[in-house]
């Protein structure tokens, strides 16, 4: 459905597509592993607006993906930025001298330097924020854009749900579009959110199962035979172990991260491992384990980071397709709390 067609979404989600610069309002989330230039490109050139993962990827990796990105697409694109990624200065300083137009803050509060530096160099900067109060200081920094993401999401998630970060953020942020993400499968919800004051979406899973993401088939096939009831958090053991849980498809790879979990638990309890140490190596078994899963098709033991809205993958299809049902789906809800439908 072009643009032209619409009614009621292009003013719904202005405030977005003026931001982005697209025809819809519609993000993919960074996927490590998945949010490559292929998928990105596919997703921009059909009119949604695409995010490069850069995850752990080597400085060099990361410039040379954006260069594949921009040989794919003309259209704007975004890279995300892992805050706790420790090559994170280095890949700061990659979309800088990229003049990537628009960089994404994941992962903890990003350090105000950081930000002082993006937006010194006229990049448009968009920043996760799972409260209000960090929300309200981010903007008076200078941030241009934020996303909030409920529980529902897949890979690392927060505690609330999305449909009360929406009410809490959407009623209280008006300095800055913000773009509601976490559990969003279909343009019905979309058209809500848009209703009550966002400025467009952010989906992941959904797209994972697209003709043009590099997901391992055997990936794509457990997205599709999954419901959203497979994809479930990870639990924290003990507080002597802080961890932030992971929301995946349960698979022999949740049972292998508990045996882990609870392994360097007794370890730091013993005062053999420092804790910091311990939650180094649940991480590294989060990116190992993804690996496996997303490239090499290891569905077992690998993992399969998914959202709730994996409810909504039903087959492999392409990316234009995914994105007009959505915008088919919004309009028509649009449609109807217009009294049209």
């Amino acid at each position: 459905m072009e643009l032209k067609e619409l009614k009621y979404l292009p003013k719904a989600w202005k405030r977005g597509t003026d931001f982005l610069g697209t025809r819809y309002a519609i993000l993919c989330g960074a996927m490590t592993w998945v949010s490559e230039a292929n998928l990105v490109s596919a997703i921009s050139n059909d009119g949604g607006f695409g995010v490069l993962a850069a995850g752990n990827m080597p400085p060099e990796l990361l410039a040379k993906e954006i260069a594949k990105t921009r040989e794919k697409t003309k259209a704007p694109f975004g890279v995300n930025l892992i805050t706790v990624a420790p090559a994170f200065k280095d890949h700061v300083e990659v979309v800088i001298r990229e003049k990537c137009p628009f960089v994404f803050f994941a992962g903890s509060i990003p350090p105000g330097r950081a930000i002082a530096e993006v937006k010194a160099a006229g990049v448009k900067l968009v920043c996760f924020a799972p409260v209000l109060s960090l929300a309200k200081r981010l903007i008076k920094q200078g941030v241009d854009a934020l996303v909030i993401e409920g529980s529902e999401a897949g890979g690392h998630i927060g505690p609330v749900a999305t449909s009360v970060l929406a009410q809490e953020f959407l009623l209280n942020v008006t300095e800055v579009p913000v773009f509601v993400a976490g559990g969003i499968g279909t343009g019905e919800i979309i058209a809500q959110y848009l209703a009550l004051g966002a400025a467009g979406v952010q989906l992941g899973t959904r797209f994972v199962a697209a003709v043009e993401c590099v997901a391992h088939p055997r990936f794509k096939e457990a997205f599709i035979k999954a419901s959203a009831r497979d994809a479930m958090p990870t639990s924290q053991f003990d507080q002597s172990l802080p961890t932030i849980p992971v929301r995946a498809i349960l698979n022999e790879g949740t049972r292998d991260f508990n045996r882990l979990q609870l392994e360097l638990l007794n370890r730091v309890k013993s005062g053999e491992l420092p804790r910091e140490d311990a939650q180094v190596k649940l991480e590294e078994f989060w990116v190992g384990a993804l690996r496996r899963a997303v490239v090499e098709g290891d569905v077992e033991h690998g993992s399969l980071m998914a959202g709730q809205s994996v409810a909504f993958v039903k087959k492999v299809q392409p990316v234009r397709e995914i994105i007009e049902e959505l915008v088919a789906g919004a309009e028509a809800a649009l449609a109807r709390m217009a009294g049209e439908g």
